[in-house]
């Protein structure tokens, strides 16, 4: 019987019992027990239609691919083990950071096959490799003598790994007294008090999802997802939200995330409101963002930049604001340097993609919780200011990068309320009071050097 009729037949069944609801119960049985054997040869169908139209495999294991010199037997083992600079440039891990991940993620990677899998030590090498260089898959296919087909399934399974091994240790829920401690950091390297991190998103250009529309299509002319990150003051995430349209507005995907909606209904394990240096005022802490995301007595963002109608004060406050959210885009700036995937367009499906950019944010971290992590984020990457206040922009604008990974942009106005606008304009008074400016005494040269005299 075909499966066009056996659909038929079992349409006509099922009619029949509606229809004759009040039948004796031995004939109701019989027509269950027929629908039952109709269903089974509907399956039975359904698997000999697929075993006939299955490809037939010419082997199961590319003949060039069985010889034993492969890649991570000779060149890559021998790197690791005699040169670790090179290893290095080559993963972005140094060979203990390597073994330490490698022992991380063996228990997600481990195959249970009467067939000889591959190692996770090659599963992972082929995966860093490839999120280090940003190479194709045809090149760690050749480099690693593995098929092309098991190189698409395995990047995306060891970043699912890294994941599910590392998120729990270098990117967990914090608490109060942690928020805390990363307020300190931001008080003593930015000047900036009672703020616990830096705000910001870029969007990842993806290759266009089949049935998806215009979902993840944005402004700019291009397919994209989002990621958007929270980091502390030493250039580490210390939240992230990945996947969302590239269609969304900034507004629109802060307000959809997790901690906004905790942080909207107090229901974040935040520290209570706590005094500024010098002051008796309890004052709450605070997110610093910039224009793309709302003004919230949580999250302060810069006032509008007017030059010819900003305060002498208003001015002051954009420039202490913007210098402690350069650590957020510092921290993009070591993370797109050293994972060359994100300097061109990922063509891979919006999960896999997901998947990618989850295990980069948790290397990131992994790497700069290295003893010593200058090798990593290294200072020519970053934008710094030095003694005099001067801003220098560094090697990251040289790059050519922003094509493939871009920053956000506001869509629509953000209104706020009464109290946040007061708690800005509150933080704003104290940076030019003499406490507060005495955090940043370069602050009034640098701001005022163009055309405006320094508050009194």
């Amino acid at each position: 019987m075909k499966k066009e009729n056996v659909k038929c037949v079992l349409c006509c069944v099922i009619s029949d019992i509606c229809a004759r609801s009040k039948m004796d119960l031995q004939k109701l049985l019989g027509l269950m027990t027929l629908l039952m054997l109709l269903w089974h040869q509907n399956v039975a169908l359904q698997i000999i239609n697929y075993r006939q139209n299955m490809k037939i495999r010419r082997w199961w294991v590319r003949p060039i691919n069985k010889r034993k010199q492969r890649f991570l037997c000779n060149l890559f083992r021998e790197v690791r083990s005699t040169d670790h600079e090179e290893f290095f440039m080559y993963t972005r891990l140094c060979p203990e950071q390597y073994k330490i991940l490698l022992k991380a993620v063996t228990p997600y990677l481990r195959k249970r096959s009467n067939r000889k899998s591959l190692s996770p030590d090659t599963r992972l090498a082929i995966t860093l490799t490839y999120l280090a260089q940003g190479d194709s898959v045809i090149s760690k296919h050749l480099e690693y003598r593995v098929g092309k087909s098991t190189v698409h399934k395995i990047i995306p399974e060891v970043c699912h790994a890294i994941w599910l091994a590392l998120q729990p240790v270098v990117l967990p829920t914090l608490s109060a007294d942690e928020w805390k401690k990363k307020s300190e950091d931001f008080l003593f390297k930015w000047q900036f008090p009672n703020c616990v991190g830096a705000l910001d998103g870029r969007h990842m250009e993806i290759q266009a999802s089949p049935c998806s529309g215009s979902h993840f299509f944005n402004y700019k002319g291009y397919f994209s997802t989002v990621l958007l990150a929270l980091c502390d003051a030493n250039y580490k995430f210390t939240w992230v939200d990945i996947g969302q349209f590239g269609s969304i507005s900034d507004g629109g995907i802060w307000s959809q995330t997790n901690l906004a909606a905790d942080l909207e209904s107090n229901a974040a394990d935040f520290p209570e409101p706590m005094p500024l240096p010098g002051r008796d005022i309890p004052f709450p802490f605070v997110i610093v963002a910039d224009e793309a995301f709302p003004l919230k007595p949580y999250l302060m963002r810069p006032f509008p930049r007017r030059v010819s109608r900003m305060t002498d004060e208003e001015r002051v406050f954009n420039y202490r604001l913007s210098r402690a959210r350069l650590c957020i885009e510092n921290t993009f700036n070591i993370l797109t340097s050293r994972w060359r995937i994100l300097h061109k367009r990922m063509c891979c499906s919006v999960q896999n993609a997901e998947k990618i950019c989850k295990a980069l944010v948790c290397l990131h971290n992994f790497a700069m919780n290295a003893n010593n992590n200058s090798q990593y984020s290294r200072p020519e990457w970053l934008d710094v200011e030095n003694d005099e206040g001067r801003h220098h922009e560094n090697r990251w604008h040289t790059v050519g990068v922003a094509q493939y990974f871009r920053e956000l942009s506001r869509v629509g106005p953000n209104r706020a309320g009464s109290v946040s606008v007061g708690l800005r304009n509150y933080l704003k008074d104290y940076f030019v009071s003499p406490i507060g400016s005495a955090q940043a005494s370069w602050q009034f040269e640098r701001v005022f050097t163009c055309n405006a005299n320094p508050p009194a």
